[in-house]
């Protein structure tokens, strides 16, 4: 199992247990991970395309729909093998298999794909709000940058509890639909002809978005980590028990969202596409919606579902971003920040949009978004494919030949689909604006040339390290001040080996105890304290329990202290208080400015708190 420092979504590792007597407890206990994975496959971006695809072409792009859902779930099948397997999220995985140029690439790639996913929830809550109380569009844009506080506050209560909330949100959204369709009577066997397969030029922009709004490229890293939430054994019978409830929870949840895209697209062409309405905007849909059913029932539905949908997703697309941030740069930021810069770069292009264009214009950025998506999805889908064929790395559990031919002709697929799309619009919009060709073909290229480094690419960078191993104390320092008692905080970082080396050598110079002090301030150790018990609990324990032996070999008196809060400075000082240190020693990353805004300047305000004097020592920087 990776240290706790290296763990993905670290404050619920491994937080749900899963060794049930019961059958359908075990059921239970395995389902989650892919109904929070499924939100993305029902957001607004999704109406947005699966209108437009209703309302101009009626039921002939609904086989797009099944096959996106079930490329989808061949996907999402691998993305959770990953996890389970090899216990990295694939953010994690890109970062240990490619150079540091290709993987900062990647995730500037992803991020971007998830602001465009994040835009499309900002509009769909906006709009939802619009549609429920008459809120203009402009200030619900801007009251959805506060669904921060409403994030931060869920995850206090641990992975079950959002699992939950986003079940409650699915089950209303799929219940809104079905009372549409039921209210609009489509024709079944034209739904049934839907099923073939068929495209042409004119609808080749909207199928690559539905395409790219089914199967989205942040769901495969957030899935790779969701299911390493499960306390899942290390044996080869208990991972091929975790990949089998997994396939399961994937073909459920998915299959429900299909029925959900499939639902909206049915009503669009029944409703739309029957009378000849030509839909511009989501606002239309629901005012056209009512007297086409001749019911306000349906209207009420309609937006009630919009505003679920695009709330459930927000969550979702947070830990996506926590996921991909820490993955590939090994960089953790408060919540909060990383959140709002997230929802500012959605919200900023949304009120330029309004401003500008009008309301009108919101319908084809949702649409736009999903493209974006889609274009970014190879540079997901292939490293998928990469890491989980690789035997090296997945041992038995590696990709048998079939899924290899399936999983790369679905890859093959979304590239020649993309490479359609950009051939296409690129010509077509650089007749008459030159400058898009000059700035789209180079870039075209340029993409193709990473995609290409990433297909060939063997293993460039090293593995992630392993625990940090204590060094030897460093030499005696002349006595000073008289210490008895010296605190030193641990965090499991590269800045412990400094700090416990100071501490020893102060300690044998003075004959002082040496006290370790850890803060948990997981999930699980927010609610239950000194009883809490998780993998990443247990494995920090050993951890630190082996810090204490190696202090103590050294001749020093040495106690390890473990605490539980939420706050690590109020825990820290309320410590050093209680233990009468004389001295604490503190280990540092070397951040400054922003750095300290962005990680908390926890130093700073312990030692202007404590009286005691603070001892601030370097992480120790080896060359590579």
């Amino acid at each position: 199992m990776p240290a706790p420092s290296q763990q993905s979504l670290p404050e619920v590792h491994a937080s749900v247990a899963t060794a049930h007597p019961s059958l359908w407890r075990r059921v239970f206990a395995f389902a989650g991970p892919a109904y929070l994975v499924s939100v993305g496959y029902m957001d607004p971006g999704n109406w947005a395309t699966d209108l437009e695809g209703g309302a101009r072409f009626g039921y002939r792009l609904l086989w797009v729909l099944v096959l996106s859902n079930a490329m989808a779930i061949l996907l999402q099948t691998l993305s959770a093998r990953l996890g389970i397997v090899a216990g990295r999220d694939l953010a994690q995985a890109c970062r240990e298999q490619y150079s540091k140029p290709v993987s900062w690439m990647l995730w500037v790639l992803c991020e971007i794909a998830i602001a465009a996913c994040d835009l499309a929830e900002v509009l769909g809550a906006a709009i939802g709000l619009n549609l429920l109380f008459g809120l203009p569009l402009i200030w619900g844009v801007v009251l959805t940058a506060a669904d921060t506080l409403l994030i931060l506050w869920l995850n206090r209560y641990g992975i079950r509890v959002l699992e939950s909330i986003i079940l409650g949100f699915v089950t209303v959204i799929g219940a809104c639909f079905l009372l549409q369709v039921w209210l609009a009577k489509p024709e079944w066997g034209g739904v049934a002809s839907g099923l073939v397969p068929w495209i042409d030029g004119n609808s080749l922009y909207v199928a690559i978005a539905m395409l790219g709004a089914t199967v989205m490229p942040h769901n495969l890293y957030l899935h790779s980590s969701l299911v390493q939430t499960r306390r899942i054994g290390a044996s080869t019978a208990e991972k091929k028990t975790a990949c089998r409830y997994n396939l399961v929870d994937s073909v459920i949840a998915l299959n429900a969202a299909l029925l959900v895209n499939g639902a909206i697209l049915i009503v669009a062409a029944a409703t739309f596409y029957r009378n000849g309405v030509m839909v511009t905007e989501i606002q239309q849909a629901h005012k056209m919606l009512a007297p086409l059913l001749g019911t306000t029932l349906a209207s009420v539905a309609f937006a009630l579902a919009l505003l679920f949908a695009g709330q459930s997703s927000t969550i979702t697309g947070t830990m996506a971003g926590q996921i991909v941030m820490e993955g590939f740069l090994n960089f953790r930021m408060r919540p909060w920040l990383r959140r709002l810069i997230t929802r500012l770069v959605a919200v900023i292009p949304a009120v330029l949009t309004i401003s500008y264009l009008g309301e009108s214009a919101t319908y084809q950025l949702l649409i736009f978004s999903q493209v974006i998506l889609s274009l970014q999805l190879p540079f997901a889908v292939i490293p998928l494919i990469q890491f989980t064929s690789d035997r090296s790395r997945m041992g038995s559990f590696a990709n048998p030949p079939w899924v290899k031919v399936l999983s790369w002709s679905v890859a093959a697929l979304i590239l020649s689909l993309n490479a359609w799309l950009v051939v296409q619009e690129v010509s077509d919009m650089s007749r008459t604006r030159p400058w898009v060709g000059w700035i789209g073909w180079p870039l075209a290229v340029g993409l193709l040339a990473l995609l290409a480094r990433i297909v060939f690419a063997r293993r460039e960078a090293a593995p992630a390290p392993g625990p940090v191993v204590p060094p030897e104390a460093a030499p005696e320092v002349p006595a000073a001040p008289q210490y008895r008692k010296i605190l030193v905080t641990l965090d499991h970082t590269g800045a412990d080996a400094a700090a416990v080396a100071h501490a020893v050598t102060l300690a044998r110079g003075y004959r002082a105890r040496v006290l370790l002090l850890h803060v948990e301030e997981g999930v699980t150790s927010q609610v239950y304290g000194d009883e809490a018990s998780t993998a990443e609990v247990e494995a920090g324990a050993a951890y630190f329990t082996d810090w204490l032996r190696r202090v103590r070999e050294q001749g020093v008196e040495a106690d390890l202290v473990v605490v539980h809060g939420r706050d690590p400075k109020k825990e820290i000082i309320r410590a050093a208080r209680a233990l009468e240190a004389d001295l604490l020693v503190m280990g540092a990353h070397g951040h400054r400015g922003i750095k300290d805004l962005v990680y908390g300047a926890t130093i700073n305000e312990v030692r202007h708190a404590l009286d005691a004097p603070v001892l601030v020592v370097r992480e120790t920087r080896h060359p590579e």
